[in-house]
């Protein structure tokens, strides 16, 4: 018979697929497995409807792999093709017989839930040519007496001859290319090792990866080992053995599961070493329909803070694996979570593994968020134990959430957040907090630093906890940047201790301090003068108790923040603007107001210390420390060094 041609649009797709729709060539098993399903499943709901007596129990894939002759073979026992049927699904590329199928069946298939068939497009068999250099494809249809062979060797054609089959069903005969090195002349120009897809730990392992819960059993010819009676010697044997489970865990009823079962699941499924600290199993219909079961773990996986980290839930249509890592259902904020979600909703483009963004993904996506937010916010509500084990682990992520989104995600959030308090001394919520406010506080108190104890040596710290005030303390980088996106909860605004506009005086002390500053105007314009840049203004403070000085920040950008830049790459670094205080109930302030009358320089330098010591006590490196050094040593001996 001659050979037939592929419609020119056709044979462009398929020289594109061939080459780079696929992101990894062990896929076309997935492909080939999921066409044999579907396959099947048309049987399956022929028998249904017209009586033909066939249960799912007799069908079944089969795989076998000939090393010898380089060919894979996957043969199933499903409807078959006709000699039209072959022409018209395998002659046009991205030509679905699946498709038309769904279409003339949509009403049946909707009303019985055991009926599913996957395949949407047609690109998928072709995706045999990523591996094969020819495939035959022998196919009978169900009480047919005649069957017929599809062969092609690629873009250049194909040819339908008669041939004999036993049974119904269809055969694809894939011929594996050989690998690159080879000296055969199909042996394409890249470094893909052709001849493992004939393995069969390959095989097994890509059955496992993507075709694990197809609901037939998919079968192979197994070489095993077995001691001889009497003697120490082994003899082998081949036995047939079924590689797939068939039946996913997130399917099954809650009730036939126990803890062990999802544990040994999520340990097995995602490579990890301990239970989870909590799990989602859920199945919603409605808008969207799918299956979840989701992982919350009790510890990050070894790269989760690396650039290399990728998250993502696994996505399977109908039980097929389509993609390993679905990023679009996870928001940054979740991305420890792991597990999976199985809909028959999605749609899917030619390579099943490239989702169109559409509404349905979106609309599971978010079910998916709310589904964590309220997991985790039972957790913190009966389990604050567990809870806090996980907020240690993964608590700078729900932070990093409320910044990163610039406060858009805070409504689900923010009742998720936790931070050190300074009187309860562990930490707690924004909520309880709020609850224990004293009748007159208008704020919410926080101070930032490196450590509960840094923090606590703060002399603005010891000011506010002295009027009884609780303070919460932030020792993450991100989580004054956090708080500044909040910018309230529960209408309670948040305060920086250490803010220059932090205000604890009575209307007395303000009227004191307020002429005292006017009072020595002149002696701060000079100190203000003398470190230049360094600060915005210098002036008393009554909100110190036995530190001489301390500084503050003025406007949105904290001292705090800008340590945290500074840290970060880049030339310009920004800075916030800074105010020096000085206790006015001190003894410095008369060493200052003589050295004001008596010696400008030397009051030059003990501005410079001044500062230098404020800066210190806030955990900022100094700029010039042996300058330092210098003065100390001065004032110390009154020699300069």
């Amino acid at each position: 018979m001659a050979k037939k041609q592929f419609k020119a649009e056709s044979k462009r797709l398929l020289e594109l697929m061939i080459n780079s729709i696929y992101t990894h060539k062990e896929i076309f098993l997935r492909e080939l497995i999921s066409n044999a399903s579907d396959a099947m499943d048309k049987l399956y709901f022929k028998s249904m409807t017209e009586n033909l007596g066939l249960s799912r129990a007799n069908f079944e894939i089969f795989i076998n792999a000939d090393s010898e002759n380089h060919t894979l073979t996957i043969t199933d026992n499903g409807i078959g093709m006709t000699k039209d049927e072959l022409e018209s699904n395998l002659g046009v590329i991205a030509k679905s017989g699946t498709l038309q199928f769904s279409a003339d069946n949509k009403e049946a298939l909707s009303s019985d839930e055991d009926m599913s068939v996957i395949g949407q497009f047609g690109v998928g068999f072709y995706s045999a040519f990523m591996v094969a250099s020819k495939v035959e494809v022998r196919s009978k249809f169900y009480g047919s007496d005649e069957a017929f062979l599809w062969a092609s060797s690629g873009a250049d054609g194909y040819t339908i001859t008669a041939c004999d089959k036993d049974s119904h069903g269809t055969e694809i005969k894939l011929y594996i290319k050989e690998t690159a090195g080879n000296d055969a002349p199909d042996a394409p120009g890249d470094d893909e090792n052709y001849e493992e897809f004939l393995l069969e730990y390959k095989i097994r392992s890509i059955v496992k990866k993507y075709s694990d819960y197809i609901r037939y059993p998919i079968k192979t010819e197994s070489l095993q080992r077995k001691k001889k009676e009497d003697s120490d010697e082994f003899e082998e044997f081949k036995e047939i053995q079924t590689l797939n489970s068939m039946v996913p865990i997130w399917k099954k009823n809650k009730s036939e599961l126990k803890d062990e079962d999802y544990n040994e699941f999520y340990k097995s499924k995602f490579h990890d070493f301990v239970d989870p600290i909590a799990r989602i199993h859920s199945k919603t219909e409605g808008t969207a329909t799918y299956s979840a079961l989701i992982f919350i773990p009790k510890k990050p996986p070894y790269d989760f803070y690396t650039k290399e980290y990728e998250k993502g839930l696994q996505l399977y249509t109908s039980g097929v694996m389509i993609m390993e890592k679905c990023g679009d259902l996870l928001p940054d904020y979740f991305s420890f979570a792991r597990g999976l979600v199985d809909s028959e909703d999605l749609s899917l483009n030619i390579s099943r593994e490239m989702l169109q963004h559409d509404r349905q993904l979106k609309i599971i996506a978010k079910s998916i968020e709310r589904s964590i937010k309220n997991e985790l916010k039972k957790m913190l509500a009966n389990e604050r134990d567990k809870y806090e084990e996980f907020w240690k682990e993964f608590g700078a992520q729900i932070k990093f959430g409320i910044y990163n989104t610039y406060g858009q995600a805070k409504e689900g959030l923010q009742d998720l957040l936790m931070f050190y308090s300074s009187s309860e001394e562990k930490n707690v919520t924004l909520e309880e907090y709020v609850i224990r406010m004293k009748e007159e506080q208008k704020s919410i108190y926080f101070a930032s630093g490196e450590s509960i104890t840094r923090i606590n040596s703060l002399p603005q710290v010891e000011a506010v906890k002295d009027k009884g005030y609780e303070i919460l303390y932030l020792t993450d980088h991100v989580d004054e940047f956090c708080l500044q996106m909040l910018v309230n909860y529960n209408e309670k605004m948040f305060m920086s201790v250490q803010s220059a506009d932090l205000d604890l005086e009575t209307e007395d002390e303000k009227e004191e301090i307020k002429k005292k500053n006017k009072d020595n105007k002149e002696l701060f314009e000079f100190m203000k003068d003398a470190l230049a840049d360094k600060v915005q203004d210098v002036r008393f403070s009554q909100k110190l108790k036995t530190l001489p000085v301390c500084v503050s920040g003025a406007g949105a950008l904290s001292v705090e923040m800008e340590k945290v830049l500074a840290q970060m790459p880049g030339d310009k670094k920004a800075k916030a603007d800074k105010i020096l205080e000085i206790n006015a109930n001190h003894a410095i302030c008369d060493k200052l107001q003589f050295l004001f009358d008596n010696d400008k320089e030397m009051l030059k330098t003990y501005a410079e210390i001044l500062y230098s010591q404020a800066m210190l006590i806030e955990g900022i490196s100094l700029e010039n420390p042996a300058e330092f050094v210098g003065q100390v040593a001065e004032l110390m001996t009154g020699v300069v060094v």
